[in-house]
């Protein structure tokens, strides 16, 4: 899948079509915490400087400001596919910038994804290449609504993440990728992951372990097994860090079958299979990585200008080749949420935690911040996207 000059070129008149479709790409244009000298309030700790380009001047030396008390700052969390359901939206139609920002993505899709997320049907919008640009564009709506009900969480955010694809909305807020062109790679990432689910029979298992569960261990096994029945290299490996002692492993549907006929014994106090097409986040991607990656190289990415994390090692991003690397990566690697959350959220103690927003359907990353950290979580709200609390 090429993006080609016409395509982009479309993609950047229907967002232009649209107003531009500022769904808050420009935040932290006009960031208190982004002007001379100042670096995302100090909290996080800020990324490396670009360098000087070259023949410039020597810059005089910053003035330090003050560091912000973290208390009067905002963490955006972003869900990943699986968060997904049908009727999400509906509460955010009346949001400026939200209509403009379902129809720039009927240009970009080639369906109508606004009625497919209010209506379903559900079996659809549970498709792959359906439900991550349906969560991606959700999202950032949810956005739309947050700063419209409370913008200075907006303009106090210092720092944001994404759930595996909630990664690509994190970047377009952060100001580092352009809606449109984001929504496009979005796509493509979904058909390349799609067709590579239907290679193999493949899946998720979300595992809820006991302390002396050894996951990597039972993924060994898996992998033995599945060499007994005659299958050559095997796959079955942990996807998804979520929390202490839960994670998803992901691989061939023989191994997971293998892992919950012997849950008991490897230690597993639940299992449950995931509503998912694939083996996400393993070398079973590998076949996706290509086309997001030559759909990367011709989008334009900026360096995020708030401190946004990576899934592949939890750590932020630094500039644009960083970015278009791990995003790519982040195909056939685990998701590393539980490491993420940390990062973020690591302080001394006595020290006052943010405020963070998850901003889109559901509210699975809420769940795994109160498992991972209680005292961040006591300042954790959810943006709702139906109608019921209006």
């Amino acid at each position: 899948v090429h993006l080609t000059v016409m395509v982009l070129m479309a993609v950047r008149m229907a967002a232009s079509s649209r107003g531009k479709v500022r769904s808050l790409v420009s935040l932290s244009r006009t960031l208190s915490t982004n002007k001379p000298g100042s670096t995302a309030g100090d909290y996080p700790p800020p990324a490396e400087a670009p360098a000087s380009p070259p023949n410039s001047e020597p810059a005089a030396a910053p003035q330090r400001r003050p560091k912000k008390d973290p208390s009067g700052c905002s963490v955006l969390l972003f869900p990943g596919q699986g968060s997904q359901f049908v009727g999400m939206g509906r509460g955010l139609l009346k949001y400026p910038n939200v209509k403009e920002m379902f129809t720039v993505a009927q240009k970009i899709l080639g369906y109508d994804l606004l009625s497919l997320c209010l209506e379903g049907p559900e079996d659809e919008l549970q498709k792959t290449v359906h439900c991550q640009p349906a969560v991606f564009v959700t999202s950032l709506a949810a956005v739309e609504r947050l700063n419209q009900e409370n913008p200075k969480a907006i303009e106090m955010c210092v720092a944001a993440a994404g759930f595996s694809v909630g990664e690509f909305a994190a970047l377009v807020f952060s100001g580092a990728m352009n809606f449109a062109e984001a929504l496009y790679a979005v796509k493509v990432r979904a058909e390349t992951m799609q067709k590579a689910s239907e290679l193999v029979p493949s899946g998720m298992l979300s595992v809820i372990g006991r302390p002396q569960a050894q996951y990597n261990y039972a993924c060994l096994q898996a992998k033995e097994h599945c060499k007994s029945l005659g299958m050559e290299n095997p796959v079955c490996s942990v996807a998804n860090y979520l929390f202490p002692d839960g994670r998803v492993i992901a691989g061939h549907q023989q191994a997971l079958d293998f892992l919950q006929e012997n849950s008991r014994r490897l230690k597993f106090m639940r299992t449950k299979t995931l509503p998912v097409s694939g083996a996400f986040h393993t070398e079973l991607m590998a076949s996706a990585t290509e086309p997001l990656r030559e759909v990367l190289r011709q989008v334009e990415v900026r360096r995020p200008e708030i401190s946004v994390y990576s899934n592949v090692d939890g750590k932020r991003y630094m500039n644009e080749s960083h970015v278009r690397r791990q995003l790519v990566k982040q195909l056939v690697s685990p998701v590393k949420w539980e490491q993420t959350l940390h990062e973020i959220y690591e302080r001394t103690q006595g020290q006052h935690f943010p405020h963070t927003y998850e901003v889109g359907p559901g509210r699975q990353l809420g769940a795994t911040l109160q498992k991972c950290n209680r005292k961040a979580y006591q300042t954790y709200a959810h943006v709702e996207v139906t109608a019921y609390e209006d």
